[in-house]
């Protein structure tokens, strides 16, 4: 670190800026163009008295403020640059020592930087062997899917039974007055499903085409409309008709309807490639986290809060966008979950501790390596990319940034990172016991699933668009299914007050 930069306690530093006489007198005349307008002085109209003028009447400091503003971004991001300072935090505890037109600006601030990584032992980790084995029962399985998603919905004339799916017309009401949402024509419901509010679809089993039914259901106390909880409804539904499900043969004729084979074993062969090639895939990343596991697990680092705040913020905005999906409001989850949002971050913070650990340690190994991102990787990850949602590689590359290169630059330095640990571990065929961080993970509800380790490493996808809510009705609503350096924020308005004491 240079003389302007002194190591604090932790990883904090102190970061001396110094602004010339000159460039402090550039910044005050942008401060006296941008804020002229506010002053006004005897004699002259807003906006039209000299710099020297407005400084006589307010004093010297009028616009030390509105300069400091203005210069600080540069000035301190220059120092940030200049000294390679990794920065993750916020300036604080900003401290102006100078400032004026002959002394120019002086001042210091603090900041937390990246902690400095050394990781000592990461090759011949003892990790578990995993193989894909996919025989007939899984290719079945399988087949059984596909032809389920295939199914044929014939109408009977009969009365519905679970599995059957009904189409109806049904308007709801509370104490007789209907409620948003509780109105819908030509709904298609299958009984079984649990799609509706409990008690709703069992009193429909046994309906036939043109009844028409009265179901007197009550509404979750948990459920997230909170006029509709805990209330008794009442449900006029017309049967439109009843329809059971008629399954496809598996056979050759099915083959070449599901896929581009002609006969049914062609089907099966490439199924089995798949499934293979699927479950290899699930091996690799199982065995990845456990070698990331152990090595995060034996590496004492020092993680700034500040950090770890940053990636619980982002896991809020992840579940807040899931949330949406499902059609649900963040508000509407913690009403239904009896937590409040600092419950909510609470149980993030060991999650987001490991995933700040294990992004510093793959960067650590990455940096210790000196492994580095090869062109015809990069473009072949970026036609990849540009293959799964049906682009050019030419036109998905114009919409690509700098930050954008750099995430496929790191996703391709953590694939040859993890395919070195792979190739320098030590396989055993004794299983692992699960960890309690584990088993905590898999209590949690889908939308509070961590994510692996690797793919927590690399910056956020380009080109992601987030999904927008979905209309809610009166069916059940659904469950619910890295951090960058900290921007240089503007400083604290310390300067007119440092005017004040000259």
């Amino acid at each position: 670190m240079g003389d302007n930069v002194k190591k604090l306690e932790g990883n904090k530093v102190e970061i001396l800026v110094e602004v010339s006489p000159e460039d402090f007198n550039e910044a005050l005349q942008k401060a006296y163009f941008k804020t002229k307008k506010k002053y006004n002085v005897p004699k002259f109209r807003p906006g039209k008295a000299p710099q020297k003028v407005i400084e006589a009447y307010y004093g010297e400091g009028v616009f030390y403020e509105e300069a400091f503003e203005t210069i600080f971004p540069d000035v301190y991001g220059k120092v940030i640059d200049e000294n390679g300072l990794d920065i993750v935090s916020s300036p604080e505890n900003i401290d102006i020592k100078k400032i004026g037109r002959q002394e120019g600006l002086v001042f210091t601030a603090e900041a937390y930087v990246k902690p400095e990584v050394k990781v000592k032992k990461y090759k011949g980790v003892e990790v578990v062997k995993r193989e894909a084995k996919i025989g007939a029962k899984e290719v079945n399985a399988e087949l059984e899917r596909v032809q389920q998603q295939n199914v044929r919905w014939v109408e009977v004339d009969r009365a519905a039974k679970l599995g059957d799916t009904l189409v109806i017309d049904y308007s709801g009401s509370i104490n007789g007055k209907k409620f948003d949402g509780g109105t819908a024509e030509g709904q298609s419901l299958e009984l079984g499903s649990n799609m509706f509010i409990p008690g709703f679809e069992d009193q429909l089993v046994g309906a036939k085409a043109g009844d028409k039914k009265q179901v007197n259901v009550p509404f979750p106390e948990a459920y997230p409309a909170a006029e509709l909880a805990g209330k008794d409804a009442v449900f006029d539904v017309n049967v439109v008709s009843v329809k059971e499900k008629e399954l496809p043969e598996i056979d050759d004729d099915f083959a070449s309807d599901v896929s581009d084979f002609d006969t049914l074993a062609e089907y099966k062969k490439d199924i089995k490639k798949n499934l293979t090639k699927r479950e290899e895939n699930r091996a690799k990343e199982q065995m990845e986290n456990e070698i990331i596991e152990k090595i995060v697990d034996s590496t004492k680092i020092d993680i700034p809060q500040c950090m770890i705040d940053s990636q619980i913020d982002y896991n809020m905005q992840q579940l807040q966008y899931q949330l949406m999906y499902s059609g649900m409001k963040m508000e509407d989850y913690l009403k239904m979950t009896g937590k409040t949002m600092e419950d909510l971050r609470a149980d993030h913070t060991d999650d987001a501790t490991k995933a700040v650990k294990s992004r510093l340690c793959i960067e650590a190994m990455i940096k210790q390596e000196k492994i580095e991102a090869d062109d015809k990787d990069v473009d072949a990850l970026i036609a990849d990319s540009a293959d799964q949602i049906n682009k050019t590689v030419e036109d998905y590359k114009k919409s690509l940034g700098d930050e954008d290169m750099e995430y496929f630059k790191q996703r391709v330095r953590v694939d040859k990172l993890f395919d070195m640990l792979l190739a320098e571990a030590k396989y055993t065929d004794e299983p692992v016991k699960k960890t309690a961080a584990k088993k905590t993970a898999e209590a949690k509800p889908a939308a509070e699933k961590k994510p692996a380790a690797k793919k927590a490493t690399a910056a956020k996808k380009p080109a992601e668009k987030k999904p927008a809510a979905k209309k809610t009705t009166a069916a059940k609503k659904p469950a619910e299914k890295k951090t960058t350096a900290a921007k240089k924020p503007a400083a604290k308005k310390t300067a007119a007050k440092k005017a004040e004491d000259k």
